[in-house]
């Protein structure tokens, strides 16, 4: 298998040294920038990234306005890290498109664990994966969603977790179950992000964001109405 090549954005060059040393440690490539010029510099002109772990607070470009650039022209996961717990911080990263968002200080094992999960999600596309219901139609392996036969721009986490819903049809699923299939990793019951999640989904899917039916107390259901 390739070496996977990560992207690591941070103007804290200790950081940038503690989360590439783990990383290399799991067989990573890893590249470097000390701000967010020099990570788009780096991502337009390498097309091999895998994943970005992007740091929120920086001079010059800061995380958040790295991301929406990248996010016009690229779905390549991202993880945000943060000094800052604000939940505002949090919607506004799941809003953009972020897929992970971690605040410091963290371990970087854990860190370690969610570029993994991440990428192993990534990487299980199959050529014959095409899910289909009511007019919705995902392609796994072209990582491509059409309403209808439109395109509808989906990021990393909306795309798994409409992909999970349409594997589990008519099925009552847990917020708990949600997080830990989607996510792959404990939330501590943290709601919120699944419900982010759903809304951004359902706006996306217009009409047929209907099918994905809240289940009060418990979580959601996605069913297509015959």
């Amino acid at each position: 298998m390739d070496t996977l090549k990560i992207l690591v954005v941070d103007d804290e060059s200790r950081m940038r040294k503690l989360v590439k040393d783990f990383l290399v440690k799991k067989n990573f490539e890893v590249v470097e920038a000390a701000n967010g010029e020099e990570a788009l510099d780096l991502f337009y002109s390498d097309k091999n990234i895998s994943l970005i772990i992007l740091d929120v607070m920086m001079p010059k470009m800061d995380g958040w306005e790295v991301c929406r650039e990248i996010r016009k022209n690229s779905k390549v996961p991202i993880i945000m890290l943060t000094a800052r717990g604000d939940e505002r911080d949090e919607l506004l990263g799941f809003e953009l498109g972020v897929d992970e968002y971690i605040s410091k200080p963290f371990s970087p094992k854990i860190l370690v664990a969610r570029v993994e999960a991440i990428l192993r999600r990534t990487s299980q596309s199959s050529m014959e994966d095409v899910l289909s219901a009511g007019g919705i139609v995902l392609d796994k392996a072209a990582h491509q969603v059409t309403v209808d036969g439109n395109v509808v721009e989906l990021s990393f986490k909306e795309f798994e977790l409409l992909s999970y819903f349409m594997e589990n049809q008519g099925i009552a699923l847990s917020r708990e179950k949600i997080l830990n299939s989607v996510w792959n990793y404990d939330y501590f019951g943290d709601a919120r992000t699944i419900d982010t999640h759903v809304k951004k989904l359902r706006n996306k899917l217009g009409d047929k964001g209907e099918y994905i039916k809240t289940v009060w107390g418990m979580g959601y259901k996605f069913e297509v109405e015959e």
